[in-house]
């Protein structure tokens, strides 16, 4: 359970502005004539009415307290003001301070581009493939191609084989000649042999 001094104590710094937008946030002003709601700006000026009225009507008490209530909205308005103010100064020289880095860098960067175009040397330099390398070295890996072809020395021309002779064969025996042998032969009965 909470004491009671934790809950006094919170509840007097909600009444408190938090460093928001002082300006435009809306205050409940307890002033002598009961309260003023508004603006800063709207309260200052209720409040300037107010002291003018009393100042109309010879009450130069209640317009001091008029002119003070109205003086309090003035400084918190004219503070709120002032950070406003200087959170935009710091805002404004930060970017001033980017902007002088990045053209600083892209100086540098002309400087750089200027400086490799008017040198070839410092100019990044191609990737060399030295084909010749690959022709000497059959096995380094790389699969030859129609074009590679093209970029070695012409290829020899094709030597064209001599035609191919026939296969001699050899000669078959006559008909008339083949048969009284045969016949012998399935016979068992061998030619004689002339004496």
């Amino acid at each position: 359970m909470r004491s009671s001094k934790s809950r006094s104590r919170a509840k007097n710094n909600r009444n408190r502005p938090s460093g928001g937008n002082v300006v435009n946030r809306v205050f409940d002003s307890s002033g002598p004539e009961g309260k003023v709601r508004g603006t800063p700006q709207q309260i200052i000026d209720k409040y300037n009415q107010l002291a003018r009225d009393a100042q109309l009507s010879n009450d130069r008490v209640a317009a001091e307290n008029f002119q003070q209530h109205a003086e309090h909205y003035l400084r918190m308005l004219s503070e709120a003001q002032r950070e406003i103010e200087a959170r935009r100064e710091e805002q404004e020289r930060q970017n001033r301070e980017r902007q002088a880095e990045r053209d600083r860098e892209r100086a540098e960067r002309q400087e750089r581009e200027a400086a490799r175009q008017a040198d070839p040397a410092e100019a990044p330099q191609p990737d060399v493939v030295d084909f010749g390398a690959e022709a000497a070295a059959p096995d380094a890996g790389l699969v030859e191609t129609p074009e590679n072809k093209g970029a070695e020395a012409p290829a020899p021309e094709k030597k064209e084989k001599p035609a191919r002779k026939p296969r001699a064969r050899k000669p078959k025996a006559a008909p008339e000649q083949a048969a009284p042998e045969q016949a012998a032969a399935d016979n068992g009965d061998a030619p004689e042999a002339a004496e």
